[in-house]
């Protein structure tokens, strides 16, 4: 099992400890941000007494027997009668604290924007570095709009919850205290009906929060659905135009963002719901304080001023009461985002086991009774055993479904080969035993249907590589017989190719996929199936150009095609995952069998072509 799927993996257990290794670096940012939120909600505390205060003492209804800290400010500033008298100078009061305030709030937001940030950033290059190194099968389990939306909106999500709920919590925790202290000291009677809506508020934010969660689950799957179709047609697009399928990818797009917005329909008016109760149990408790605190003063229980400060407190404490809620419900939410890109930290990434070779090693290749499949019970491959001695060029052919890119597979450890089941060696290492930097970096593999990234052509065959010089490229161009196709482009090498070299012909695409993998000059060269796209003149010059240029090296010829195998050393054909015949061209093509058959086919094939 791979350290990062256990409760012992390097994020620790939990939804807590995935957030604790994403805060890295952002944790200053938030503690600080929180710090100031909390002296924020001391000074916005501070003003409605001073205020209720005020009205009492141009009422002539202050008390002197007010709390010692009142009495002590008072004193700072004159006392009760000159403060009467100078009205101004609980202005000023109140203006440094409004001004203290805002510079508090101004902090609290700045530093809270940094943490938010620096999450953000550390999540996004966590997540890409990881799915980097993730092991190539995971990818077949798994689409790609899904992880593009997990690792965008899903990473939107928590940032939000964490920078704009998480951090408020202390200074709502702090709020509501604070507030139903002071309440209680202007009249506990009062105060205790505020705070019988408390928890009512909490608990009822509490029987949304399953609810929500398992509703924005659905939402949120719904989404990556959407985001998958809308990615695979936009990569396929020359695929949906040639068969005109416009209509019918536009109707399933139609059916799929159809069932997505029912998902957040249904989402929204279920938090729209939670909202608008809430608002109802809000207004019924200010509107029960209001009243039976006019009651309280009409009667001489309380004084103006007090039941003002009693008035300003309630308000603050209905809104950070709300705000809990939210978080509640908020909470739900952010949680099974963290659940999703967990999803993807914990993907096992490939092995990288051994240490590379201290001097170079002979490259001669061996497969020895391997056996693999890829879904439990039906073999790929079937006790397969081949020997291809360094420097010699290797064909292999085989029908649909045979096991060919699957042995490529496997050579370059896309999947990995069981140890039970067989073993592959080069220079006698067992491959699995080869850190995959080195193995790689001697393996140059030509697929039969190559990616281009949406750069120029030059930028795709050198692959941003520093130390590639222009007599390395116009080689590579000259061995694909791509240096005649440049001529043709108006900015030649500069030539953007489109996402995916939508902009190129398939034989272009596979030639500039030869000369990205001969520029590196590795040992072991293997093209699989990647001539099938070019004319047979073409196919033919590329052929000759490797022999004469790439001497020395291994080279292994995937194909479909006779007359590209026919120049291989030694020819393997492959059978529903069994080799069925080795040799050279000359004895299979004396021998009765496949091998032979393909090549009569083939043969009249061309004479009726020409």
């Amino acid at each position: 099992m791979s350290k990062r799927s256990s409760d012992n993996s390097i994020y620790g257990s939990g939804r807590s400890g995935i957030l604790w290794y994403f805060l890295e670096g952002s944790k200053k940012f938030f503690l600080l941000s929180i710090l100031c939120s909390i002296v924020t909600s001391f000074l916005d505390l501070i003003s409605p007494r001073l205020v209720g205060v005020t009205v009492d003492l141009i009422t002539g209804e202050f008390h002197e027997d007010s709390s010692a800290a009142l009495r002590a400010l008072l004193g700072k500033l004159g006392g009760a009668a000159y403060v009467r008298e100078h009205l101004a100078v609980i202005a000023m009061v109140v203006i440094v604290l409004a001004l203290l305030g805002a510079l508090f709030r101004y902090w609290y937001q700045v530093l809270n924007s940094m943490g938010a940030e620096t999450l953000v950033e550390r999540m996004r290059n966590s997540l890409f570095s990881h799915l980097e190194r993730i092991r190539f099968s995971w990818y077949g389990e798994n689409r790609t709009g899904d992880l593009i939306q997990r690792c965008t909106s899903d990473v939107e999500t928590v940032k939000e919850f964490l920078s704009e709920q998480l951090t408020s919590v202390f200074r709502i925790i702090l709020l509501i205290i604070l507030s139903l202290y002071f309440m209680f000291r202007l009249n506990p009677k009062l105060a205790v009906l505020s705070a019988v809506f408390v928890p009512v508020i909490f608990l009822y934010s509490m029987m949304f929060f399953r609810k929500i969660g398992e509703t924005f689950l659905v939402a949120d799957e719904e989404e990556g659905n959407l985001s998958s179709i809308a990615q695979e047609n936009l990569t396929g697009v020359r695929v949906v135009r040639a068969f005109g399928r416009e209509r019918m990818e536009r109707e399933k797009f139609r059916v799929q963002n159809d069932i997505y917005t029912k998902a957040y329909m249904k989402l929204s008016i279920l938090i729209s719901f939670f909202w608008s109760a809430g608002d109802f149990i809000s207004g019924t408790q200010v509107m029960l304080v209001v009243v039976l605190g006019a009651v309280q003063v009409v009667r001489g229980h309380m004084t103006a001023g007090d039941y003002i400060a009693f008035i300003s407190y309630n308000a603050m404490l209905t809104w950070p009461v709300r705000s809990l809620g939210r978080v509640v419900s908020q909470m739900s939410r952010a949680g099974v985002s963290v659940d999703r890109i967990r999803y993807i930290m914990d993907a096992p990434e490939e092995t990288s086991n051994g240490t590379a070779p201290a001097e170079e090693i002979p490259m001669d290749i061996e497969f020895k009774n391997v056996t693999f499949s890829y879904i439990e019970g039906r073999e790929k491959l079937k006790d397969i055993s081949l020997s291809i001695p360094a420097g010699t060029t290797f064909g292999i052919l085989g029908g649909t479904g045979s096991g060919k890119s699957t042995l490529v597979a496997l050579l370059d450890r896309f999947y990995e080969l069981p140890r039970e089941n067989g073993t592959i060696t080069i220079g006698g290492v067992d491959i699995r035993d080869l850190p995959l930097p080195w193995l790689r970096r001697n393996l140059g593999v030509v697929l039969q249907e190559p990616y281009l990234f949406s750069r120029s052509i030059g930028e795709n065959i050198t692959l941003g590589s520093d130390h590639t010089t222009d007599e390395d490229l116009a080689r590579a161009c000259r061995i694909a017989c791509l240096d005649e196709t440049m001529e043709k482009f108006q900015k030649g090498m500069d030539t953007m190719v489109g996402e995916r070299g939508v902009t190129l012909s398939g034989g272009q695409k596979q030639r500039t996929a030869i000369a990205q993998s001969v520029i590196r000059t590795p040992p072991i060269l293997i093209f699989d199936d990647s001539l099938s796209a070019v004319d047979a003149e073409t196919d033919a010059r590329i052929r000759r150009y490797l022999r004469e240029e790439l001497r020395g090296q291994t080279v292994i010829l995937i194909s479909h095609r006779i007359s590209t195998l026919m120049v291989a050393d030694d020819i393997a054909v492959l059978h529903q995952g069994s080799i069925l015949q080795q040799g050279t061209h000359e004895e299979l093509y004396r021998t009765p069998g496949l091998y032979r058959d393909i090549c009569e086919i083939q043969s009249v094939g061309e004479e009726e072509a020409v």
